[in-house]
């Protein structure tokens, strides 16, 4: 599976793609992954910029992941939902099929996620689009499990544990593959820690059978 990341910090930090195809390889998965990001990037800014859209074009993907800019969907869904519509038709266009990484609240404001959740489900039922998650296993595995930090001290971007929940919802998604028990390491965490985040990603998308493709 070839897959083509675009987006921002929030995929850029941990080096989540290489998370995906650490998991995706462990279980005996084979993905290859590229990234297009810069730093608080919104996808209009991918769009205008034009790089992404050329990636796209001259190489065969399965998926092209797009990571809108983390307060937008909060700020200006109908935007957001813009920018996501001028990248799917090109996706499509491409043969590939278009995923959504959907992001999660700061942490000094969980209660926008429902909003950040809504922008998110609304335009991938729109463009029947893959949905990934990844914000709503965020907030059910601080509600389970408090004490492990997800979110870094700036309370925005993800801690390595973070970025390892959200890599494991996308190998659930891609694969239809449940993580729990797939062995692996991630810096600062116990194995209970890592499986419990295993765990918390299958439930969300087990529980969300429309995002699995």
């Amino acid at each position: 599976m070839n897959l083509l990341f675009i987006g921002n910090s929030f995929t850029a930090r941990n080096d989540l793609p290489h998370l995906v195809g650490q998991l995706a390889q462990a279980c005996g998965q084979s993905v290859q992954h590229s990234l297009i990001w810069a730093g608080g990037a919104s996808l209009r800014m991918h769009w205008n910029k034009g790089d992404a859209q050329k990636a796209i074009q001259q190489t065969r993907y399965d998926y092209v992941v797009l990571q809108e800019q983390s307060t937008l969907a909060i700020k200006n869904p109908e935007r957001m939902h813009e920018n996501i519509r001028l990248f799917d038709s090109v996706i499509k266009a491409s043969g590939a099929k278009t995923a959504l990484y959907l992001t999660w609240a700061r942490q000094n404001a969980p209660e926008t996620q429902r909003l950040i959740t809504d922008a998110y489900v609304a335009i991938g039922k729109m463009l029947d689009a893959t949905l990934f998650p990844v914000g709503m296993a965020w907030e059910r595995f601080l509600l389970t499990y408090p004490s492990l930090p997800l979110h870094d001290k700036d309370q925005s971007h993800p801690t390595p544990a973070g970025s390892y929940l959200a890599a494991c919802v996308m190998l659930a998604c891609l694969f239809d593959q449940n993580p729990t028990g797939v062995p692996g390491k991630v810096k600062g965490l116990l194995p209970e820690e890592i499986e419990r985040l295993q765990k918390t990603a299958w439930g969300t998308v087990s529980s969300l059978p429309h995002v699995v493709p």
